[in-house]
């Protein structure tokens, strides 16, 4: 659980950050609302078109500036905290009224008791206008018509930077200001200060001259040109052409922080960037080392999610594919396989019971069938029937084998008469041509010398044909022909 805090403590503490954060501003505004106490004190808003902000301007500071410098009434008054002469007899806190468009600075502070915050007024001023405003507003348009307040030429200032340029007083209120929220801000940066005359005649010349030396070193990233509060002439110099042409010829982008909240120079619109105080330009360059550190907690605390959110996201993955390995893994394949062969056996032997039993009941069946169509007498009539045909087909047989052999007889007569080794037991001969492989049915079929094989019914006798009784052979021959 966070830390809980009363609603003094927070009120408490955001009076301090008011207070730490805006000591001194100043801020224009219509009154509004004015309200005149037997106290002395007055009580206004101040507002504009967009915003009010309440403001108490107590007794002891109305007084302010209407005692001259010699303690007489008709001395010449000088405002203490602006140096401006002020006309005689001007009692602004009498002639306040609503309506009214005014000056006023002061410290931003929190009103506990309603745990608003109002701005605490030491000095009220009517907002009027000069001749310096006049000429201000003259070289304002001469300078928007060359285009060097244009949105397009301004160069975009680099995130933290490392090198940064100061060209201001080395002695003034702004420059420790300055520092002193810088050393709290960002991860840490170089700074040169290049130090000028801020107010007077040669103020405008020096800012210039340091301009460009700042840009002839090259060193820095961004050009901070800042200044404290004071009045119109007070602020003169950044509002002179010889400032804004040396900013304009600048390469290195420059900003400024030139008096307080209300207050606008021709610096400020020539600028590539314009904040309101010079300690808003150390806020604005770099971010608060405690934001930084507070963002970089929170990209850890992301990060840490997200390597949760991810780390759970492999882990039902993990499940997952374990699962998927369980199912596909060998043992389990076996499990199964054994367990789908256990059902199919009990299955097969659960269907081959019920067949064996259908076909025990068909053969009961054809049995009772055959019992009912083949009683005994039945079967006394058919023995007798087989026993008389068997009789018959004997006598039939003995018929038919005695003609067979009958036919065999004969056939083995003719057939011995038709063997030609037959005569050979009567003193006959086969006699054989060597040369030819035939038979010799002629005395034309050799000649004198043929080798003869004469075979006998007792074996086989070699024979060559001679000279003489080949040629005898032949006359013989002739003769008949």
């Amino acid at each position: 659980m966070s830390h809980i805090v009363s609603v003094s403590d927070l009120t408490q503490a955001l009076k301090d950050v008011l207070e730490a954060e805006f000591p001194f501003v100043w801020v224009r505004g219509q009154v509004t609302n004015l309200a005149r106490p037997a106290s002395g004190h007055l009580y206004f808003t101040l507002s504009d078109a967009g915003a009010a902000l309440p403001v108490v301007w107590f007794k002891n500071s109305q007084g302010r500036g209407n005692r001259g410098a010699g303690g007489g009434q008709g001395a010449d008054r000088v405002d203490p905290l602006t140096g401006e002469v002020l006309e005689p007899g001007r009692d602004v806190a009498g002639s306040l009224a609503d309506g009214q468009e005014v000056l006023v600075a002061g410290r931003v502070t929190v009103y506990a008791a309603r745990g608003a915050y109002q701005l605490v007024a030491e000095l009220v001023q009517p907002s009027g206008v000069s001749d310096l405003a006049l000429a201000f507003e003259a070289l304002k348009r001469k300078l928007s018509d060359k285009g060097w307040f244009d949105e397009a030429r301004k160069r975009p200032i680099p995130p933290s930077p490392v090198r940064v340029a100061l060209v201001t007083s080395a002695q003034g209120a702004a420059v420790r200001d300055f520092l002193r929220l810088a050393e709290a801000r960002g991860t840490g940066a170089e700074l040169r200060i290049h130090s000028t005359l801020v107010q007077g005649l040669a103020a405008p010349a020096q800012i210039a001259a340091q301009l460009d030396a700042v840009n002839a070193d090259g060193w820095a990233q961004v050009i901070a040109l800042i200044r404290g509060g004071g009045s119109l002439e007070d602020l003169w110099a950044f509002n002179s052409e010889a400032v804004a042409e040396a900013m304009v010829r600048s390469k290195i982008p420059v900003v400024t922080g030139v008096g307080h909240e209300p207050d606008v120079t021709i610096a400020d619109f020539v600028a590539d960037k314009r904040f309101s105080t010079p300690s808003a330009v150390a806020s604005g360059l770099w971010p608060l080392r405690a934001d930084l550190m507070q963002g970089v907690d929170a990209l850890e605390a992301d990060l840490a999610r997200a390597f949760l959110a991810l780390l759970q996201r492999r882990q039902a993955q993990f499940s997952e594919l374990r699962r998927g390995l369980a199912w596909l893994s060998p043992v389990k394949r076996l499990a199964r396989l054994d367990e789908a062969w256990l059902d199919t056996s009990q299955r097969l032997a659960a269907a081959g019971g019920r067949m064996l039993d259908a076909r025990r009941e068909r053969l009961a069946a054809a049995v009772r069938g055959l019992s009912r169509a083949f009683g005994p007498a039945e079967v006394s009539a058919f023995q007798a029937q087989v026993q008389a045909l068997a009789g018959r087909a004997h006598l039939a047989a003995g018929v038919a084998l005695a003609g067979a052999e009958g036919r065999v007889r004969v056939l083995a007569a003719r057939l011995a008469g038709l063997d030609p080794e037959g005569p050979l037991s009567r003193g006959y001969s086969l006699v054989r041509i060597e040369r030819t492989g035939r038979f010799l049915r002629s005395a034309t079929d050799v000649v004198a010398g043929d080798r003869l094989g004469v075979r006998t019914a007792d074996g086989e006798v070699a024979a060559v044909v001679a000279a003489g009784m080949a040629a005898g052979m032949a006359e013989k021959k002739s003769g008949e022909g």
